[in-house]
């Protein structure tokens, strides 16, 4: 069975998260995608360790499973005339360099486009290649200071917190993926390519989502609501006799249930001051205390087990350990063990794609130049005898030079 990207050829120019997570789900769809590395050190996470597993990275290897890594010192002459090569065979080539940098090597836009009309061109940064300020360096946690994300996430008394992953990287490499594939759809109506400008800052004010909306419909600075939803109550975590669980009212209904089958008091289902969200929100301040104390009254596990049984959603907050360990995290089979080269094998987070045609495993996130040889021998018909001599010369290098 074919898997949709079965055809698409991508050149990988990214490193480190954003575009890394890009052509990875796209490898994941089927594409063969062609990592290119510096020789020496190759992709910037290969040394971020620890934590690592026989040495290597496991920050590089949640982004870079199902690629071939190609090391090509982008520098020599040699080195760009190989990937422009590349670029002619390509369908697709992702980008996550500093302004003008690839420009300055024959690689940009205007001269991938002369050499392959065909071509779409998807460029990551921080600010997008237009705004005054392109020339500036993306980081995951500077565009959650300025995007406003990071003043919305924390407790109302606490310090503006920084999400736990790197949010808007990552929400980058998906906004990236579904540009190029509604590229992809429009090529085969007009056999072009064309230009794809993504910034980690328009991804992460779009992540504002409701907040957004209401500050630029209703005014009012939003605020930090910790745990608890800005808009729904009750809506978060609630402590009982032994720890905290989560709580999520959402509708009318649920929150009935709530008063009637799980706490057994209707008279709070029916007070003016609660009986409909908006009453609810107003005021929070009374029925969040009030709910409390009625929870404090037996452990989480009784609540979070009353609250499914009344079908509203609750849960007790899981360790990562925990979650990975889940009856339903295993049953959908999301950790997977695939065979490494010097690790014996590495476990990853199953891609969440689940199409028809998915391979069952996927490949392990390769060694820095494993596929070199293989790549410009089957892409490029180039020669053993060249090879060698590139390699001699630090233009490209074989998985034996390994990341520092």
């Amino acid at each position: 069975m074919m898997r949709p990207l079965d055809d698409v050829k991508v050149l990988d120019l990214t490193r480190v998260l954003a575009g890394p997570w890009c052509t990875m789900t796209l490898a994941d769809l089927g594409a063969e995608v062609w990592k290119i590395e510096h020789p020496q050190g190759g992709d910037d996470t290969r040394t971020w360790r620890p934590p690592e597993v026989s040495g290597e990275s496991t920050y590089y290897l949640c982004a870079n499973r199902n690629k071939r890594s190609v090391a090509i010192d982008l520098k020599a002459p040699e080195g760009q005339r190989i990937v422009r090569e590349l670029a002619g065979k390509a369908d697709v080539l992702v980008e996550n360099m500093r302004l003008g940098a690839l420009d300055r090597l024959g690689l940009g836009w205007e001269e991938m486009h002369r050499l392959n009309r065909r071509l779409i061109y998807c460029s990551l940064s921080g600010y997008g290649r237009n705004s005054p300020r392109a020339a500036d360096p993306g980081y995951d946690a500077v565009i959650q200071a300025e995007s406003g994300l990071m003043s919305i996430t924390g407790t109302a008394e606490g310090e503006p917190t920084k999400h736990g992953v790197a949010v808007t990287d990552v929400v980058s490499g998906m906004n990236a993926t579904q540009a190029i594939l509604a590229a992809l759809l429009l090529r085969a109506r007009t056999g072009q390519g064309q230009f794809i400008d993504i910034a980690l800052l328009d991804g992460a004010l779009a992540l504002l989502a409701n907040v957004g909306s209401s500050y630029l419909n209703a005014g009012g600075m939003p605020g930090r609501f910790g745990n608890s939803h800005p808009t729904v109550v009750p809506y978060g975590i609630f402590q009982a006799s032994d720890g905290g669980f989560v709580l999520g009212s959402g509708n009318e209904r649920q929150f009935r249930a709530v008063c009637v089958e799980v706490l057994g008091r209707p008279d709070l289902a029916d007070d003016p001051r609660f009986r409909r969200n908006q009453d609810r929100q107003l005021n929070r301040e009374v029925l969040v205390p009030l709910l409390e104390g009625l929870f404090a009254a037996q452990p989480a596990a009784h609540w979070v087990a009353a609250l499914m049984a009344a079908d509203v959603p609750a849960a007790v907050v899981r360790t990562v350990a925990q979650a990975f360990a889940a009856p339903e995290v295993l049953a959908r089979g999301l950790v997977q063990r695939v065979p490494h080269p010097t690790a014996g094998e590495v476990a990853m987070v199953a891609s969440p794609l689940r199409l028809q045609g998915m391979p069952a495993m996927p490949v392990a996130p390769p060694l820095l130049g494993q596929d070199t040889r293989a790549v410009l021998l089957e892409v490029l018909g180039v020669g053993a005898s060249q090879i060698d001599r590139w390699v001699l010369d630090g233009v490209v290098a074989e998985q034996t030079m390994r990341g520092a």
